[in-house]
C-alpha cells in the first residue's frame, strides 16, 4: 500500500520548509497540493522556500509536475525554490528529466537554508 502523502510547514529564519513525506503521485494526493501550499506562503509574501524529501519514497510525474508548479510560482515573484535529501531513486528521475540542471538541489538541508544567505 502506498505510503499518504504528509506536508508539513516550518519555517526557520526567513526561510519556509516544506517537510514532505510519502509517495508523491496522483491518487495519493490530498485536497490540498503542495503547488497550493506554496501558493498560499507567496500570498504572505514569502519567497525563499525548501522542499525537504527526505522522507519521499515515490514520485510520479504528477509529483514532479508539482515540484515544476511550485518552482515557477516561486520564480515569477523573483523568490527561489531549494530541494535537499532526495533519495537517490527521486534523483536518478530529475537526472532523466535533466530536471536537475534546472532545480537547485543539494544534499543537505542546512545548506540549503544557508545559500539564501549568500545569495
Amino acid at each position: 500500500m502506498a505510503a499518504p502523502l504528509v506536508i508539513k510547514t516550518r519555517e526557520v529564519k526567513h526561510v519556509v520548509v516544506f517537510d514532505i513525506e510519502g509517495e508523491m503521485r496522483r491518487h495519493d494526493t490530498p485536497q490540498v497540493t503542495l503547488s497550493s501550499l506554496v501558493q498560499g506562503e507567496l500570498d504572505r509574501g514569502r519567497r525563499n522556500i525548501v522542499f525537504n524529501l527526505a522522507g519521499v519514497g515515490f514520485i510520479d510525474s504528477f509529483g514532479v509536475g508539482e515540484i515544476l508548479a511550485s518552482f515557477k510560482s516561486i520564480q515569477d515573484l523573483g523568490g527561489k525554490l531549494k530541494l535537499c535529501r532526495i533519495s537517490d531513486r527521486l534523483l536518478l528521475i530529475f537526472k532523466i528529466t535533466m530536471l536537475d540542471k534546472v532545480l537547485d538541489i543539494l544534499e543537505d538541508c542546512d545548506r540549503a537554508l544557508d545559500s539564501f544567505d549568500s545569495a
